[in-house]
This record gives C-alpha cells, sequence and structure tokens, in this order.
C-alpha cells in the first residue's frame, strides 16, 4: 500500500520556488505540492503555475497565493512541510518564517545544492553574490569579455525574473534588442539583459531551467551563470565566482543564501575597494579568509563613466538608480550618487515627497533607501509611476544610475545624463588568472 503523499508549499518569488519544484517536486509521486506563496515581486500572487509547467500529476496548475496567507494556507491543506525559496534575506528572517511554519503545525525545509543545481555538458562558470548591488552584473561582463577575447563562445543564462505569462516565458533567448520589445521585457529583465547584448553575447533565461540548459549547450564553449538576487547558481559550476561588498562588511555572513554563497567560492571578488573603506576592506577579507580559507581573493574597483560630467556641476540633481540594490540590498544609494558628489552636484533632490503609487510604496517597504529614486519597473503601470516621479521631482538634471538607459523607456522633462560603471581588477590575482583553465 502507497504511503500518503506529503503535501508541501513553496515559498517564493516568481525564482528559486519554480526551480526547486520544476528539478525536484514535478513528477514526485511522493509529494504533492499544493501551493506556492508569493512575495518581494508585486502582481506575482493571485495567478495559477499552469498545467503545462507543472506537469501531469498537475492537470489545473497550482495556486499562487499571497505570503501573508501561508498559516491559513497551512492548516486549509492540512500540509506537512513548507520550503523556503527565496533569496537576499537576513538569517533571522528566515528563522521567523521558520517559526510561523512550526507554530501553524508544518516542517520547515531548505533545499540545498546536491537537490537543485543541474549538471551541465559544457563548462560552466557561475558568477553570484553576497548580497544584491555587490557588483555581479559588472563582474559577469567581464568574465564575458575575457573568455571572447579568447574566441570562446560563451553564453549566458541568468537568474530568472518572469513576471509575466509564465508558459510563454518557459524559454527565452536574447540576441538582440527586439527580443526584449518581443517578450515585453520589464526595466528589470532589460537592465540585466541589455549590456550582454550590447556585447554580442545571447542570454538565455525563463522558468524550466534544464531545457534553458539544453538549448544553451547547443551553442555554447562555456556557459556563464549569472546569478541574481544572491541566490545559489541552479547549475553545477566547474568555477564558482561570489562578489563581495566592503560597503556593507558583516553582510556575507548575515544573509541567506548569500552565506552559503560564500562558503561555496572558489573565487571571491571583494568589490568597490575605489569608494569602500580600509576597516570595511579589512573585515570582508578577514571574514572570506574565515568561511571560504581555501578560495582565491580578488580584489576591484567599480569606476564611473560619465557622459558630460560638466553638466552635474552646479546643479540640482535627481539621483535614479537601480531598483533591486536599494530595495533587495538595502543601499541608501549607489554610483549615481558617487557621481553627484565627485562633480560638484549643488544638491541631490529627494524624489520621496514626488513620488506617486507604487513607487511611494516602494519608499514605505523599503524604509532604508535614501534621497533617490529606485528604477522600479516590473509592469506598465509602475513604469508609468516612475516616469511620473521623474517628471514631478523638481531638479536641475537627471543622473541616470541604472544599467539601461532609461531614456528609452520614459519620456524626461529634464535634461539628462548617463553613469555607467564596470569592473576593473586592480593588481594580481586576477580574472584572467583564475579563467585560464577555461581558454586553454
Amino acid at each position: 500500500m502507497r504511503k500518503t503523499k506529503t503535501r508541501v508549499i513553496i515559498m517564493g518569488a516568481a525564482g528559486r520556488d519554480f526551480h526547486n519544484f520544476n528539478v525536484y517536486f514535478r513528477d514526485n509521486l511522493d509529494y504533492e505540492v499544493v501551493a506556492f506563496t508569493a512575495t518581494q515581486i508585486p502582481d506575482i500572487a493571485g495567478r495559477r503555475y499552469p498545467p503545462a509547467l507543472a506537469g501531469s500529476l498537475y492537470p489545473e496548475g497550482i495556486p499562487i497565493r499571497a505570503e501573508e496567507e501561508l498559516p491559513y494556507l497551512i492548516r486549509e491543506y492540512r500540509v506537512d512541510q513548507v520550503v523556503f525559496a527565496y533569496s537576499d534575506v537576513p538569517h533571522t528572517y528566515v528563522m521567523h518564517k521558520a517559526s510561523q511554519v512550526l507554530v501553524a503545525g508544518a516542517d520547515f525545509r531548505l533545499m540545498g545544492s546536491g537537490t537543485t543545481m543541474l549538471k551541465a555538458q559544457k563548462p560552466v562558470i557561475a558568477i553570484c553574490a553576497v548580497r544584491t548591488g555587490a557588483g555581479k552584473s559588472q563582474t559577469t561582463r567581464r568574465v564575458c569579455d575575457i573568455l571572447r577575447a579568447a574566441h570562446k563562445r560563451a553564453v549566458v543564462v541568468r537568474h530568472p525574473m518572469p513576471y509575466g505569462d509564465l508558459e510563454r516565458q518557459t524559454l527565452q533567448r536574447f540576441a538582440s534588442y527586439e527580443d526584449l520589445d518581443l517578450h515585453h521585457c520589464t526595466i528589470e529583465e532589460r537592465e540585466e539583459y541589455e549590456p550582454h547584448l550590447a556585447r554580442g553575447v545571447v542570454v538565455y533565461a525563463g522558468v524550466d531551467y534544464k531545457r534553458i540548459l539544453q538549448r544553451a549547450e547547443q551553442e555554447a564553449d562555456i556557459i556563464i551563470w549569472d546569478g541574481g538576487n544572491n541566490d545559489l547558481p541552479f547549475f553545477q559550476p566547474n568555477l564558482h565566482i561570489v562578489v563581495a561588498d566592503p560597503h556593507r562588511p558583516g553582510h556575507e555572513l548575515a544573509y541567506h543564501p548569500g552565506e552559503a554563497n560564500l562558503r561555496l567560492a572558489d573565487v571571491v571578488v571583494i568589490n568597490k575597494i575605489d569608494t569602500a573603506s580600509q576597516d570595511g576592506i579589512k573585515e570582508v577579507r578577514a571574514n572570506v579568509q574565515t568561511l571560504a580559507p581555501s578560495a582565491t581573493i580578488i580584489e576591484a574597483a567599480s569606476p564611473l563613466f560619465v557622459e558630460d560630467y560638466q553638466a552635474i556641476r552646479g546643479r540640482r540633481v535627481l539621483v535614479v538608480e537601480d531598483g533591486p540594490t536599494l530595495t533587495h540590498g538595502e543601499m541608501a544609494y549607489g554610483a549615481g550618487v558617487v557621481a553627484a558628489r565627485r562633480f560638484g552636484a549643488l544638491e541631490i533632490i529627494d524624489p520621496r515627497p514626488y513620488a506617486v503609487g507604487s513607487i511611494l510604496d516602494t519608499y514605505a517597504r523599503y524604509p532604508t533607501t535614501g534621497a533617490v529614486l529606485p528604477a522600479m519597473g516590473y509592469g506598465e503601470t509602475q513604469v508609468h509611476e516612475l516616469e511620473q516621479t521623474i517628471n514631478a521631482t523638481p531638479a536641475d538634471l537627471l543622473i541616470i544610475a541604472t544599467p539601461i538607459d532609461l531614456r528609452r523607456l520614459v519620456k524626461i522633462n529634464k535634461p539628462s545624463v548617463r553613469i555607467r560603471y564596470e569592473l576593473q581588477e586592480i593588481g594580481k590575482p586576477d580574472l584572467t588568472d583564475v579563467l585560464a583553465p577555461f581558454v586553454k
């Protein structure tokens, strides 16, 4: 007689949760996943994980509910086990959620690399981070540049951001800017994909990463896992590069699963040493040496490239920065504020009094955000509210410090300059050294 199935809820944010389901639970007769819960990303709850992705055991798909309903859902569905499957949160946050689950009568589970990493047929280089906003994206770009200079076909697979029609987003391939429009990409997606496309690097993303891996292997010499939200890689890496941020010393020990990333690292890039304090750099280095004593440490800077730095001097400026860095990453400012101060802005205008709609809600949800505007854009409505906030803020100049040029997506009623930043290794060893075995 077959035992009763273990009834499961997966807590997520439209990324790791779907991956864990696909690779472990989808065709597993020992489990019944009764619901996903959703947080962090707007407008995810209330949908269903579609039958085409859920598999034959779930002909009606699986409901996606708001995380606030979790205690009720545990009781309603008589849940045995709750799987925590999202990232970039403090360790204490994870245990508060665990306590909530335990009190409701279910077991609490975290799934590790052994059950969730897929094995590739091609070499995999994973670039991850201990926190959002540490500099993972520019590190990924630098790795791609080195490999392409050695005539290696590097294909990027990006951590998921499936915020639209999940079935249509099962497997996405981006080779041009037109593909971004074809797939109705959000600002967050464009920020991650466009810099690669500008270099001629193909990007894959989506929902079903087994299928994505199989497709990427067909056109790659080397697969680059471009991690997001300081999550663990979905593919088993041959080289695991992790970026740490000395502007937030100690965070590499205090966040999930950033600490796990650090412990798994083959290479740790301590970024932003040009702007961080020496005390911060020393603390991060000491923590790396304690948690990952065999890892190679590379120090790096993130130099700024400004369209017209003279336009900043003496102006009242509004700074718009990468959204996740300010929200999930809990940074009060980023490269745009650094540029405003360095190049003599008269004043940095606080946009919070002029924020509207979901932008105003973002400030309430992430109160550590400083007098800067996070470039939120998870849908058309939010992009419009971002545009309204920019245009309502009484500034002489807009400083755009996002990975993409916002001027292509929103109509701006004031002059603007754009800030870019890339990774520059300082001293030896550098990324060329650690990548040498892959370019032979």
